[in-house]
Parts: C-alpha cells; structure tokens; sequence
C-alpha cells in the first residue's frame, strides 16, 4: 500500500486485489480514437502457439527438436549459488566447472527467455536479473527488479512474470525491458514460489509454500481466481503439468510427495507419497515419466503418467539433498542441484546411477540444464513447450 497513489487505491478496492501499477501519461482527447485502435491490436497481438500434439504438451520437448536459435549454443549447466552469491558453470561433456562469476545477492534460480536468447538469473535480495548470453556464455550489466525469487513468461511472449515472494506479488513486466507493467497482489498466498500453466497457457497454477494452498491465477485478466487448500503443514513447492494436460502435479516437502490436482476443474484430487522432502519435478523427455526429488531423503522417485504412481526409486550413494535442475537435451541425464551438499549430481536416466558429483559453491538452488528441446520457454529452471 505504501507505493500506491490515492487513484491507486480505489482501483484496489474495485477490482479486490492489489495492483502496482508503472505509471502511464493519458493520452489527449484528440488521440482517443487511435489509442482504442491500438488497444484493439494489441489484444489481438501475439497468440499462444499451439501445441504439437493436443494430447502432449511436451512433444516439442524431444531428443533433437532444438529450435534452430540454440543449436548452436554449447552444452553447459548454469548453476546459482545462493549463499555464495556466484554463479557456476558446468560442461555437460567433461563435467568440469569452465567458470565462476559474482551476482547479485541471493541468486535462486536461473530462467531460459521466452524467446530462448537470454538466460535470466534471479537475484532475489539483490533486486536485480542477470542476463546471460548462452552462446557466448558472458553474462550482462544486471537488471533493477525488485524481490525477483522466480521468473515465467505467458504463453504468448508478451509478459514476464516475476515471483515477488516476500512481497507478496506476481509482477507483469516487459519481457525484454522488465519494465512493470501490472503488479498482482497475493496476499492470500504466503511464499508464492513456483507455477505451472494449463494446456492452454489462460490459467496458472501457483504454490503458495508457507500456508498450505494453491491459487489460480487467470494470466489473460492478471487475476486470482481461485484458492485451493491441501492441508494443515503442507509446503507445496514445484509444479509441472501433465503431458496430457489433465492434471498437475505439486511437490509437497512437508507431506514427502505430490498432490494431483485436476487441471480442468482445478479441485485436488489426491496425494501421492514418494520421499521426504518432495521439491522438483521433471517431466522425461518420452513423456512417460515425471522424476521426483526427494530433498530430504537423497532419492528420487519415478512417477508413470499413466499409472499415476510412483515404480522406481533412485538412491543417491552416500545421500544427498537434490533439488532442482533439468534433463540434458538428450533426456539420457538428468542434473540436479545438491542444495545443501555443494555439489551437482549427474544421473543417468536409464540405469538411475550417479555419473558425476561435481563440487560448486554454497547453496546450489535453481539450476538451468541448456540447451533444451522446445519452441518457447515459459520459465523457472525451463519449462519448454
């Protein structure tokens, strides 16, 4: 409320939500007509592409369907380290550290563009975003946004979504600039963390970590409209959609599995137990399987999309605390951060087996695996479509 302007205000209560608006000039009456014509167009500007395969959101996400921007970009994994304030990266073929370079403080997570050119890490108490070119792999003068934990971007290309988690936010910016735009006030979700849309890219469903529920957010009118409890002490974290795009599935850390929400009526349907700790959630590169981190226990379970549960599990040698990260672009591995082991882990997705321990800095958190397949990213550690 501080940063709102008596106008402001009354649009707050009109509309039931709060919204940080960046300021505007109002045209002058002679310019009406032509303002209302350019509103027209811009609603009817860029349109979310559509799917591939209407019965697999992920079929753009195949072993060997780069998009042609990125072919060129060498295999690399972009690690922030969020107490050492550094980002690390890893070549995929040597497993190796090629460099270290300081941003900003508390980097989270590391966010692939929309357009797939830039690679945004998210310097959450340093207010600021990091541009990374990943061909060159030099990193850029950062960008001022305030309270950045996580990053998306609509369907459509035309809004970033920045996760402004102690505020209490989701901020619509530019997606080139970062300029704001709309700032949609949570505060019925308390730890707005992570967020998954529907097949159709309207609708978006979003944890909220410290109260135990979900909200929906309608991403065409950047509005709430819907809360959907889980239970006393749950600390829902990732969410990914199915290839089907019939339900999501939401990592609870508390509860040490996933809750299964169906994606068309948006109610819960049940929860599925796979390991202390739940936290990320990766969707294989055949769509067949969605890989579990289990944080607190050093394993990562195997969910079948079509089964619905779990038929493997992975123990990590020695443990581990793996969290977040991605699949090469092959599929064959899968990356993830150690969070609290200050390493990376390599696993090989046909045996389950540990290919690399590879030491980082402090806090290794949001891991960007790049490149990957896919035409368009819609954000947090890579979400392609």
């Amino acid at each position: 409320m501080r940063r709102l302007g008596p106008i402001a205000i009354v649009a707050l209560v009109l509309a039931g939500c709060g919204t940080r608006s960046s300021t505007t000039t109002s045209p002058p009456p002679t310019t009406t007509a032509r303002a209302h014509a350019a509103s027209s167009s811009q609603r009817a500007g860029p349109r979310i592409p559509r799917l591939l395969d209407r019965h697999d959101v992920y079929a753009a996400g195949r072993p060997g369907r780069l998009a042609r921007r990125v072919r060129h970009d060498p295999p690399r994994v972009y690690v922030p380290n969020s107490k050492s304030n550094t980002v690390d990266v890893i070549d995929q073929r040597t497993a190796r550290v090629i460099d270290q370079f300081p941003v900003g403080a508390l980097p989270q997570h590391v966010t692939p563009g929309y357009d797939l050119r830039t690679l945004w890490v998210t310097n959450d108490e340093g207010n600021s975003l990091t541009p990374i070119d990943p061909r060159t792999g030099r990193h850029g003068r950062p960008v001022h946004v305030l309270d950045p934990y996580n990053l998306y971007f609509t369907a459509d290309g035309r809004r970033a979504i920045v996760v402004a988690e102690r505020m209490r936010e989701l901020d619509f910016r530019r997606p080139h600039t970062m300029r704001l735009t709309k700032a949609l006030k949570v505060p019925q979700c308390a730890g707005v963390d992570h967020m998954d849309f529907t097949a159709d890219g309207r609708r978006a469903l979003v944890s909220c970590e410290f109260n135990g529920r979900m909200i929906v957010v309608d991403l065409v009118h950047e509005r709430v409209v819907r809360t959907i409890p889980l239970r006393a002490g749950a600390m829902p974290q990732d969410v990914k959609l199915s290839p089907d795009g019939r339900t999501f599935y939401v990592a609870d850390m508390a509860s040490g599995g996933v809750w299964l929400i169906d994606a068309h009526r948006l109610r819960r349907l049940r929860f599925q137990p796979t390991g202390h700790g739940a936290h990320g959630l990766y969707p294989s590169r055949d769509s067949r399987t969605l890989y579990v981190s289990n944080r607190g226990e050093g394993t990562i379970s195997l969910i079948s999309f079509r089964t619905r549960r779990p038929y493997r599990k992975w123990h990590l040698p020695g443990g581990g605390s793996p969290d977040m990260g991605g699949l090469s672009a092959s599929g064959r591995v899968l990356w993830l951060s150690g969070r609290y082991s200050g390493v990376v882990y390599a696993i090989s997705t046909r045996t389950g087996r540990l290919l690399h321990r590879v030491r980082v800095g402090s806090g290794p958190h949001g891991m960007c695996v790049w490149p990957q397949p896919g035409r368009y990213s819609i954000g947090h550690t890579g979400i392609l479509r």
